[in-house]
């Protein structure tokens, strides 16, 4: 079965790409094997080198990427480019501090006992990658796995494959091991010969709730340790003294970033009612002001979603939402151009009674509901089968912090976006998943936490 990249701009067909079989994978799996093998002993020092070799490289061919993320995925030109300088960026930061966040650990030193906590790399570390941010996922974990002696196989997303073959041609040219980081251009039905291999010792997913479980029950069927970074509904939470200019310039930003297709995207604006009609009022005028149009043009703001099932798909749960009640105050449809464009959409009346309720809006449309009181609106930010990010918009940061600790996500960020940092644990609680990337936590996760106990006699 042939993977296709198509445009989703012009919808036009640019390359494809042959699938592999099993006797391939398991080939290719056994190599990357033995080059972790050797890879494992290298220095610190010398893996930091090639880090600050791919910085270098990314740098030095980011509008090249840029280009093939935003022709193969459809996102903003200026975005694209972005999201190759960040990657560049957790380059350095795990360069610079790999080594540390690894370092042996004294607990007991005394009464001629010793003991300490060693880290060590587990292996191979198999990552089920999603398109949305076609480089920064598979680098998310890849780098700080790598930095800590794990090799790297990923299955990227079917709509995404010149992403994923570039990744591997990235770390080649920055001087790391030929195969130590390799991808699978395999079905989902190959998942499980993957995650079942002796090679594979951990699986991290970044994508949909549903294929979190999917992935996660073959995991745990072969005991092997994995790491979910799933979906989000995420809440920004917008209290009686927030600084609404500043609130509803960063709101167009959460939520229409990547044209709405990210997981820590605010989707749900919640907002008090003293400071409702008014967060309306000029949320749906800045939403009407956005404009569509060609991604490849520095100036447009909102290019095609990434495919045109996923166009359909937000296209029928907004219709859903309509028909049980809410009400579109600017948007709602598809509009009649080519290329798999949506219009950006604000909703009211969404109620607990609508299926959207507990669903994830991938693309540019926002919920906006009115809360009587604060209470209320931490419990609404709550009311959701997701945590991962949320948000707070307040003066009084005191207030803020009381309201933050009380919701139920894996980040609170106040009077900011949410947005993943190298140097801050990223990842979410209930259905968005388990595990930490980024930070020492993130590099921890794929390694093997070892105690080591001395007595001297």
């Amino acid at each position: 079965m042939p993977f296709v990249s198509l445009n989703p701009t012009t919808e036009e067909l640019i390359k494809q790409f042959s699938s592999i079989g099993s006797e391939e994978i398991h080939a290719q799996l056994s190599i990357t094997h033995q080059v972790q093998q050797r890879w494992k002993t290298t220095s610190f020092s010398h893996r930091s080198h090639c880090f600050r070799q791919l910085n270098d490289v990314l740098m030095r061919e980011r509008d090249e990427l840029a280009l093939i993320m935003t022709t193969e995925m459809g996102k903003p030109i200026k975005e694209s480019r972005s999201e190759v300088e960040k990657c560049a960026q957790l380059c350095l930061y795990y360069a610079e501090q790999g080594e540390k966040f690894l370092q042996a650990e004294t607990l007991i030193n005394e009464d001629n006992v010793l003991a300490e906590i060693n880290y060590f790399p587990l292996g191979l570390v198999f990552g089920v990658m999603p398109w949305n941010f076609p480089l920064w996922q598979v680098l998310r974990f890849s780098v700080p796995a790598v930095m800590a002696g794990n090799g790297v196989v990923f299955k990227h997303a079917p709509n995404v494959p010149q992403n994923a073959v570039k990744i591997v041609d990235l770390f080649k040219k920055a001087g790391f091991p030929e195969h130590l980081v390799s991808h699978l251009m395999i079905e989902d039905e190959k998942v499980k010969e993957v995650i079942n291999s002796p090679h594979v010792h951990a699986i991290t997913v970044t994508g949909s709730d549903r294929a979190g479980r999917a992935v996660a029950s073959l995991a745990g069927a072969a005991l092997k340790k994995c790491i979910l970074e799933l979906g989000g509904s995420d809440p920004f939470v917008v209290l009686e003294d927030a600084d609404i200019a500043w609130t509803l310039n960063q709101a167009m930003t959460s939520r229409f970033t990547n044209c709405g297709q990210a997981c820590i995207s605010a989707k749900r604006f919640i907002v008090v009612k003293e400071r409702y009609d008014d967060f309306k009022s000029q949320l749906v005028t800045l939403t009407k002001a956005l404009t569509l149009g060609d991604p490849l043009d520095e100036s447009v703001k909102i290019g095609p979603l990434a495919r045109q099932d996923l166009r359909d798909q937000l296209a029928k749960q907004v219709a859903t939402a309509i028909d049980n009640g809410a009400v579109a105050l600017t948007g709602g449809k598809v509009p009649s151009i080519p290329g798999w464009y949506y219009e950006p959409t604000v909703l009211e009346n969404v109620t607990p009674n609508s299926p959207v309720w507990n669903q994830e809006l991938f693309g540019p449309v926002a919920i906006l509901i009115k809360a009587e009181n604060e209470q209320q609106a931490i419990e609404l930010a709550n009311d959701t089968p997701y945590g991962l990010g949320s948000s707070v918009w307040s003066k009084d940061i005191e207030r803020a912090r009381t309201l933050a600790d009380q919701i139920e996500a894996g980040a609170t960020f106040i009077n900011s976006l949410v947005r993943s940092d190298p140097r801050v644990p990223f990842g979410g609680t209930k259905q968005s998943g388990f595990g930490r990337e980024l930070s020492s936590h993130g590099i921890r996760e794929f390694t093997n936490i070892k105690t080591l106990w001395v007595k001297s006699l």
